[in-house]
């Protein structure tokens, strides 16, 4: 028996995916949760086999990064997540952090269900049009000059130059959120986590100097 956590924010989606888990005799529902944090708990006390987490109807960025957290440092368990599209999410860099399986909002009960089964034995299932876009991803990421605007380039320059984004939002005139939003950008396009690493990762490909 696979044991599965349904998350959604919706009570209608966990309700709607929860009945197509319990339609196969061989999945059980052992918990649901509204969020990542009620997820922590419920993970520790119902130690499932596979999270299911919908985040189709509420997709945004600093969910996706805190969802790449967990499956990466705090939960290494198989998570199967479904979105309402493709476009915004780094699948290389989801399938490094841990995630085993996305699928679209549109899939049926059936391949949510074969997706569950195949996640529970460590294979990884994408979406048919995922693997063109992954494609499409790395040539992006492998010249990482095209893909960052002049604007990150010169946040990357200033960061080099060790100032700290108060001062960044000063010298460039803008917010200090949108400042954080550059480094966002960058930190996802070079594929790094940290300043530290954007700068030493900027000067090596010759988009800085120092």
């Amino acid at each position: 028996m696979i044991r599965v956590i349904v998350v959604a924010t919706s009570f209608v989606a966990r309700a709607g995916l929860s009945a197509v888990i319990s339609s196969n005799p061989q999945l059980t529902v052992v918990g649901s949760a509204s969020d990542l944090e009620v997820l922590a708990a419920e993970v520790e006390i119902l130690q499932p086999d596979v999270v299911l987490i919908d985040i189709s109807s509420n997709f945004q960025q600093s969910v996706w990064e805190k969802l790449l957290l967990i499956s990466q440092e705090k939960y290494p368990l198989p998570m199967l997540v479904i979105v309402e599209e493709l476009d915004s999410i780094d699948l290389e860099r989801s399938l490094r952090a841990g995630i085993r399986g996305i699928l679209l909002s549109s899939s049926t009960e059936s391949e949510i269900v074969r997706a569950v089964e195949a996640i529970a034995v460590n294979l990884i299932v994408l979406h048919p049009n995922a693997i063109e876009l992954i494609q499409t991803q790395e040539k992006t990421t492998a010249n990482p000059v095209q893909s960052l605007t002049p604007r990150e380039i010169e946040v990357l320059a200033m960061l080099g130059s060790g100032l700290g984004n108060k001062a960044i939002a000063k010298g460039l005139h803008i917010s200090e959120h949108t400042v954080k939003f550059h480094l966002s950008s960058i930190f996802q396009k070079l594929g790094v986590s940290s300043r530290t690493e954007a700068v030493t990762v900027a000067v090596r490909l010759g988009l800085i100097l120092l």
